[in-house]
């Protein structure tokens, strides 16, 4: 028995709902750390109220992945995470940015980093079983291709969102001014528009996709478990609690992958909490402690057009990919992404102004489409249809973890270590990223492998 094959639009209809959770995902990467600063965190403290955010994914995505593999109702296997995990994080979008509607009872920063917690567990509710989906529904000839389709939405998705503030400031005259403690009007419409995409485009992925029975999954697992030799567990589990047997019983080929995703995601968390006060420091010239002038909030929207601009390249990137690794393989294109990557990231340090950056997100955005590609793409080859949820979701061990370390050591790290000149931040994420592209060659991709 063998899966059907999807065309191009049913494999985009597949993968809509990223765009929407991308979006969210964006306005909260480029605008968090600002609008955290705003409520009254100082620049050394970002870092710790960004902990959130992995530690949701930690906890979050495996105990979905086991759940999503043992669900099957009306909605189907995958699709009921979606669209709980849609509505919850379209709540968070749309309050955190007007937490001090709440200060009669909390203080506005709790209530914004309380918002930034629910999202971020809302985004894992919904996007791990994305990846699944995936591998559920593709053959394997045609996985490369929708993880690098599922990257292009990501990409559209987070270009809109990133560039949505800025936008709405230019060209509809929504104004970017704060006044005690209060979030800009453009940031709080950006969250709201945010929120609607979101329920709009999993709703899309909801009502277009089919999902096979879990009749036809076994088919295809007891026909890749005679094809393949992959080191994985199948017989049915019982309790939650075997994520942690699955852990130790993980294919050889997630080991190797772990450290090249360690890597990546501690440079990308690094970019991510401290963009906006490096550039505002090292490019706009401003002080460490200016988090309320309007030069601040300038930088802080140029920062969504950066990030826009990385993801733009991304999602373009997204769909060279497959024939990119059809000629190098996806070993090679992963660690030649990422090497772009690294490099884009540390010519920050010697770019003139603020349109040079420019140049900097191109190299930044090949790396991002190739780690949200080619390591799911490869995984998805030593991995059962019968475990994808579960191994999918012990696989974000790996992109949670290096996160949650940059959190704790980073914000110690631009105060004590770097003077509080938060560009050397940047910096050390440049140096992680080229230090994933050479673990690369420690992986063994198994497709690659059989098709030999």
């Amino acid at each position: 028995m063998e899966k059907r094959r999807l065309s191009f639009w049913q494999i985009w209809n597949m993968s809509f709902g990223f765009l929407g959770i991308q979006m969210g995902f964006a306005l909260q990467n480029a605008n968090a750390s600002r609008i955290l600063q705003i409520f009254g965190a100082d620049v050394h403290e970002l870092s710790w109220f960004w902990i959130i955010a992995p530690l949701m994914g930690l906890i979050v995505q495996p105990i979905v992945g086991y759940y999503s593999d043992r669900t099957w109702g009306k909605l189907g296997r995958r699709k009921p995470y979606f669209l709980v995990g849609a509505i919850l994080a379209s709540i968070g979008l749309v309050l955190m940015p007007q937490a001090d509607m709440f200060i009669a009872f909390l203080p506005a920063l709790w209530v914004g980093a309380g918002m930034l917690m629910i999202m971020d567990a809302s985004f894992n509710i919904a996007m791990e079983p994305f990846r699944a989906l995936v591998g559920d529904n593709l053959r394997t000839d045609q996985r490369t291709a929708g993880f690098s389709i599922q990257t292009a939405l990501i990409g559209f998705g987070a270009v809109i969102g990133s560039w949505l503030p800025y936008a709405l400031n230019h060209w509809f005259g929504v104004s970017n001014v704060t006044v005690a403690g209060v979030v800009p009007l453009n940031l709080v419409w950006s969250f709201i528009i945010g929120a609607l995409i979101l329920i709009g485009s999993i709703l899309v992925t909801v009502i277009t996709t089919k999902e096979y029975s879990p009749e036809e999954l076994q088919a295809f697992d007891n026909e890749h478990l005679d094809s393949a030799n992959t080191e994985i567990l199948v017989e049915e589990k019982s309790s939650l609690l075997d994520i942690f047997e699955d852990f130790t019983k993980m294919p050889a080929t997630m080991r190797q992958l772990s450290w090249v995703q360690f890597f990546s995601w501690f440079g990308l968390f690094g970019m991510w909490v401290f963009a906006t006060p490096a550039i505002a420091q090292h490019i706009y010239g401003l002080p460490h402690t200016d988090s309320s002038s309007s030069t601040y909030q300038d930088a802080g929207d140029w920062i969504g057009i950066l990030f826009g601009v990385y993801n733009l390249v991304s999602a373009f990137y997204a769909f060279a990919l497959p024939y990119i690794a059809k000629q190098l393989g996806r070993k090679r294109t992963h660690a030649i992404s990422l090497v772009i990557g690294g490099l884009g990231l540390l010519s920050i340090y010697i770019m003139p102004d603020k349109n040079w950056l420019i140049v900097s997100m191109i190299g930044i955005g090949i790396a991002w489409a190739s780690i949200l590609a080619m390591p799911y793409a490869i995984l998805a080859g030593s991995i059962s249809p019968k475990k994808m949820g579960v191994y999918m979701g012990i696989f974000n061990f790996f992109i949670v973890i290096p996160q949650i370390i940059n959190a704790l050591i980073g914000g110690p790290l631009v105060k004590y270590a770097y003077g509080n000149q938060a560009i050397f931040a940047l910096m050390m994420s440049g140096i992680s990223f080229l230090i994933a592209a050479a673990l690369v060659s420690k992986v063994k991709d198994v497709d690659d492998v059989v098709q030999k």
